[in-house]
């Protein structure tokens, strides 16, 4: 059976729209796409009057080097949001298929999902934030077509073990697509199940240059998945999904400079996170810390809600994590500079304010 045995047939059968830019074959004179001939003021050379190459070969080779997979088993788009919206619409009907995921997770999951009229079934995870392979394979019904998998999770930062991954593998055979979702790998202890792709055709990774690469306002991110998926999605991908000054921010981080850097801020992260997490755990009215490999770390309170408006009448910003399943006591914590995290931590250690009460859950969101 093909993986792509699982998708919308008519998907499968569309023509796809072809740009003036997939068209373009060598030329010096460009005249085909009704672009403007002359650059905007301060365009500095990035050439923004002119479309963007759909994939743009530099990109992908980087990524593809980066990730250690060929560059037919990787897509670029906009954030990984995009990545996950085209694999809803590609795989799931309106009114018939579903997704299924783990709460607490990311909510972009099931987003996409009511976007699409695609039902959401729900496995929660563990009282310790773990994965039940046995019951997420106990769900799967035939109208799931895929399954998400958040590891590090977003929002509690537990990890998803490598033989886990493969059991989900060989129980979704044939049934669903697994889509694990690695935004926050980089920081994690294990390595990417990306390897696993020539193995099982039904596995998709989506990857993020928003995390630790420090590009999360260009919004690049990869989907790496069998070439056939690939081209899949790239029927109904729209045609420009990069732009120009984005590429030029990516390709600049994929330089030595830009990974030295890269390499020093993910290894800071690492140092600040397990100064964090012992001083957090210390501090009079944190119940727990619970164990992340993440650049966060989601802390329990006594009283969460009088915490978050400390941290925010200081000027300090912490994620609201309350509204998601057996997190009703915690704050997220994104761990920043040092002298950044020492604010949190004086903030948190300071004599409550009398009069202060709790405030209300802040929306949801994606993966920030």
């Amino acid at each position: 059976m093909s993986v792509l045995d699982l998708a919308r047939p008519e998907i499968r059968a569309m023509q796809p729209y072809s740009s003036a830019r997939m068209e373009a074959s060598g030329g010096q004179v460009f005249l085909n796409a009704n672009e403007s001939a002359w650059a905007p003021l301060g365009d500095n050379g990035v050439g923004c009057n002119r479309y963007p190459e759909p994939q743009p070969k530099a990109l992908v080779e980087g990524l593809a080097a980066l990730y250690g997979v060929r560059r037919e088993q990787l897509l670029v788009g906009r954030g990984s949001d995009e990545a996950i919206d085209l694999l809803v619409r590609a795989f799931c009907r309106a009114g018939q298929d579903a997704i299924l995921i783990q709460p607490p997770t990311f909510g972009m999951y099931a987003v996409s999902a009511r976007i699409q009229n695609a039902a959401v079934i729900e496995v929660p995870l563990a009282d310790d934030f773990t994965l039940d392979v046995d019951a997420v394979l106990a769900a799967i019904t035939p109208a799931v077509k895929l399954v998400f998998v958040c590891t590090p999770n977003n929002p509690s930062g537990q990890c998803v073990s490598r033989d886990d991954i493969e059991r989900l593998l060989q129980g979704l055979d044939g049934r669903a697509l697994l889509v694990v979702d690695e935004a926050y790998v980089e920081f994690a202890h294990h390595g990417s199940v990306a390897d696993l792709i020539d193995r099982y055709q039904h596995l998709a990774v989506l990857r993020t240059l928003s995390k630790a690469w420090a590009l999360a306002g260009a919004r690049i991110g990869s989907l790496l998945a069998s070439a056939e998926v690939i081209s899949l999605l790239r029927l109904i991908m729209p045609p420009y999904p990069i732009p120009l000054p984005c590429l030029a921010a990516a390709l600049a981080a994929f330089s030595e400079q830009g990974q030295n850097q890269a390499r020093e801020h993910m290894a800071s992260v690492r140092s600040e996170h397990e100064r964090m997490r012992a001083a957090l755990a210390a501090l009079p009215g944190v119940r727990a810390v619970l164990p992340s490999q993440a650049n966060f770390l989601a802390v329990r309170f006594g009283d969460a809600g009088a915490a978050y408006r400390k941290l925010l009448d200081a000027g300090v910003v912490v994620r609201d994590i309350r509204r998601y399943p057996n997190l009703h006591d915690a704050l997220r914590i994104t761990i920043g500079r040092p002298e950044e995290n020492d604010r949190v931590l004086d903030v948190l250690g300071s004599p409550p304010v009398a009069g202060r009460g709790a405030t209300e859950t802040s929306t949801a969101g994606e993966h920030p």
